[in-house]
């Protein structure tokens, strides 16, 4: 597709969210910067989050300007060689206070699944092998750095490489780090390595479920050798900003998907709590099913959104739309929100879906009328 043709598309698939987020959040040379923290932090999270919203914007420019600064600021130059780092800004503390880089260098699994997943996506899509190429190797490393085979459970993707085997009997886990879709299309692409990654979609719908008791998500949880899953010590068992995305991620997955019909049943009292109280509680006990004081912001109505939707909820989906549109032109509208609301909002207006093998199908790739 020539550069006029390519234009065309974009015009007609405006996304006025990715426009601003682009505009107030991306630094010039591809840096998605948190400015609520004082550091002016950037996470990996952040960075792949952009390369996928570039690639559902068919914003190239972008894509490649995000890429580029991962690389060389977060992977020491080499994302063949190294997963990126989790956290780069400004440092505040010791020797090296005042200067900028990274600020801790443990990798984030979740970001390193995003990554991996936009760029065979990115390769498809644009049909550029030098992404589809990164975005394999990428993936491997994760499955070599970032998983374990737990007793019981099978291998299973870890939050990082080193930090979540407190004991020889326990890991810490994170259910908002395994989006179904995402973890299909790794399965479906690179499955036929050795079947770790089918694997590992089964472990990831597992998490999502048996996490949950009470019908809320925790942000952390441990799993123990001949007891499962049981409640994480530090956050204890709280359900909040990490949490929020299971739901996200539960309201996008493809109705074809195996594990869509568990998942989405398995949180229906969050559903039930958004429809009598007008909003997603911003902290949940997940062990006694109970609700902190406060009410979520706009990136939880955003993100309950698809899930409202994908159960059939439309009018309750459309409340939260709205209140998350409300919200997002306060002032305190923030980073994490921001995403929140591109993932949500841009799933329920049609930027993008997926299909049931985790295929990222944009709409300037079907539905825009300038590629029809």
């Amino acid at each position: 597709m020539g550069g006029a043709a390519m234009s065309a598309v974009a015009a007609q698939c405006q996304w006025t969210d990715w426009d601003a987020f682009r505009r107030d959040t991306i630094s010039q040379d591809g840096r998605v910067i948190d400015a609520s923290t004082s550091q002016q932090a950037t996470v990996s999270e952040g960075q792949s989050y952009g390369l996928f919203f570039a690639l559902v914007a068919n914003d190239r420019a972008t894509f490649d300007k995000l890429l580029a600064w991962t690389e060389n600021n977060l992977a020491q130059g080499d994302l063949t060689a190294h997963l990126p780092a989790w956290i780069w800004g400004k440092r505040t503390h010791g020797e090296q206070a005042g200067t900028w880089g990274v600020i801790d260098p443990n990798p984030a699994s979740d970001a390193d699944l995003w990554i991996a997943y936009t760029l065979l996506e990115a390769g498809r899509l644009w049909n550029e092998r030098r992404y589809t190429a990164l975005g394999t190797l990428v993936a491997r490393r994760v499955l070599r750095e970032e998983t374990a085979v737990l007793p019981g459970m099978g291998r299973t993707l870890l939050p990082g490489p080193t930090g979540f085997h407190p004991a020889p009997d326990i890991w810490r886990l994170n259910p908002s780090y395994v989006p179904l879709p995402v973890m299909r299309r790794l399965a479906a692409v690179l499955g036929t390595e050795d079947g770790a990654w089918k694997t590992m979609a089964d472990t990831s719908a597992r998490l999502i479920v048996d996490t949950a008791p009470k019908g809320f998500s925790p942000d952390w949880v441990l799993y123990r050798k001949g007891h499962g899953f049981q409640p994480d010590a530090e956050t204890r068992a709280d359900g909040s900003y990490n949490a929020i995305r299971v739901y996200l991620w539960a309201g996008m997955t493809a109705a074809r998907d195996p594990s869509r019909t568990s998942v989405l049943h398995a949180f229906r009292p969050m559903a039930d709590y958004v429809v009598a109280h007008g909003h997603p509680p911003e902290h949940v006990d997940t062990q006694a099913g109970t609700f902190g004081p406060n009410a979520g912001n706009a990136g939880f109505s955003a993100a309950v959104a698809p899930y409202l939707a994908a159960l059939g909820m439309g009018d309750a989906a459309r409340a939260q739309a709205s209140r998350a549109r409300t919200l997002a032109a306060q002032p305190s509208f923030g980073y994490y929100s921001q995403v929140l609301v591109l993932f949500g909002l841009g799933h329920l207006d049609g930027h993008f879906r997926f299909d049931a093998d985790g295929t990222l199908v944009p709409a300037w790739k079907t539905t825009c009328p300038a590629t029809r």
